[in-house]
């Protein structure tokens, strides 16, 4: 190894340990450590006109399919809109790619060349799955014909594009990789803001911000977005779920998690690496609008079911003393769920053998969800037979109202009765009163 890079090396590992610390400490960026109070979360007014609308996908993995799909539903949805038609441009948030080899890079271009008008801007940057080849910056130039970082004004909105670039591993960028990043905002804000956001795009989520972030953030970045209540970060990687209301997260900025389009991952009991029952496929595109005072509305839509599944409004990015989506505001609006008062619960052996337990599922406060369930099951007499925390479905928008799992082949008995007591949880850990249900196994 090269001195030089011995010394990016160790300039690498000293500046992510100063990142960590920074946002371990109050009011550096750890979600749980501001908390306006607001007495309802806001609603994106009647006469709320755009600007600017731009069209993020994240985590497509090769499934170009899937893009061709999200550019052509994009403009289908907003050629005609009222008041503000259009799309003004596409971003992609990496990992387009599964191991970076030059052909997905290729598939992925004429994908976007098919379906993207020309008039549309479109902008990718670098995802850790293109970093796994040597050659990726090659690629990335050769293949979309501009620089992995890119700087650009789209309507007099500053759009800051950060790939960075790979050090010793996929996963850390290096410093000069941040000078860049951090350069790119100061002159944002010093020449070309005028009261509007800042949108600023990279692959990773800062860490310690939204749903997924602790496991699949980069401290390194919170020093540089901290303390810019005008940026609206946008973030993929993870695949948790971008109907997850932890998506979105405010602290001295904005931070959004995209979702995927390839399948979803999400934590249990704070496992991260959970592949529930209906993971895959995933197919989430985020739509950004914004106007020229500091209003912002963020939308999640559901490829696969047409569907509008949240909605978020920022009446000014400028005034962080009163951002609406902090940790502690989020939680403090999120209700303990319930269980209808007919609920019930079926249980029928799959073609697998297994016992697949159904019941009604719990309903959650308007705009959040039921996160998981807490299940024992009993027999009769009440001798314990089995205890299991299930993620529920909610990234699945369907009309299916019950929550369902498996079990062993061996657990349950065909025509016995049982006994199920369930508790429900919200993203923001409320819980509801116990059910206790009977079943008899078919």
């Amino acid at each position: 190894m090269e001195f030089s890079e011995i010394k990016q090396w160790i300039i690498g590992i000293i500046f992510g340990v100063f990142s960590v610390l920074l946002v371990i400490l109050p009011g550096q960026g750890v979600q749980h450590m501001f908390g306006a109070v607001s007495k309802d979360l806001p609603q994106t007014p009647a006469d709320f006109v755009p600007t600017i609308r731009l069209v993020l996908i994240t985590d497509t993995h090769n499934h170009n399919d899937r893009v061709a799909n999200a550019i052509d539903t994009a403009y289908e949805m907003f050629d005609n809109a009222e008041p503000y038609a259009g799309i003004d441009g596409f971003f992609g948030l990496g990992d387009f790619s599964s191991v970076g080899g030059e052909n997905d890079y290729i598939n992925f271009v004429a994908a976007l060349k098919a379906h993207v008008r020309p008039e549309t801007p479109v902008i990718n940057i670098h995802g850790n799955h293109e970093f796994k080849n040597d050659n990726y910056y090659e690629y990335f130039v050769n293949n979309f014909g501009y620089e992995p970082n890119t700087y650009t004004t789209i309507n007099g909105f500053s759009c800051i594009a950060f790939s960075g670039e790979r050090s010793l591993t996929e996963w850390t960028f290096t410093p000069k990789s941040l000078k860049w990043l951090s350069d790119s905002i100061a002159d944002a804000e010093k020449n070309k803001t005028d009261g509007r956001a800042i949108f600023v795009f990279q692959h990773p989520h800062p860490w310690g911000t939204v749903y997924g972030s602790s496991v699949w953030g980069d401290p390194q970045l919170n020093p540089i977005l901290n303390g810019h209540p005008n940026i609206v970060d946008f973030s993929g990687h993870s695949h948790f779920p971008m109907n997850d209301p932890r998506s979105i997260n405010q602290t001295s900025f904005t931070a959004v998690g995209c979702g995927a389009m390839e399948y979803f991952e999400l934590d249990n009991n704070f496992l991260p690496g959970q592949h529930p029952d209906g993971y895959d496929p995933a197919n989430e595109m985020c739509i950004v609008e914004a106007d020229n005072d500091g209003s912002v509305r963020i939308r999640g839509y559901d490829l696969l079911s047409n569907t509008y599944f949240c909605e978020y409004y920022i009446d000014d990015v400028n005034d962080c003393k009163n951002y609406p989506y902090t940790y502690n505001n989020m939680a403090l609006h999120d209700k303990a769920p319930v269980f209808p008062a007919d609920t019930t619960a079926t249980a029928y052996q799959n073609e697998s053998g297994e016992w697949v337990i159904s019941f009604t599922e719990a309903e959650a406060a308007p705009g959040y969800v039921v996160h998981d369930y807490k299940v024992l099951i009993t027999d009769e007499k009440g001798k314990p037979l089995l205890f299991k925390t299930f993620v529920d479905d909610y990234f699945v928008i369907d009309d299916d109202n019950t929550a369902d799992f498996r079990i062993g082949a061996d657990t349950l008995e065909s025509g016995k009765t049982y006994k199920l007591l369930t508790v429900a949880e919200s993203a923001y850990h409320k819980f509801s009163k116990p059910l206790r249900v009977t079943f008899t196994a078919q």
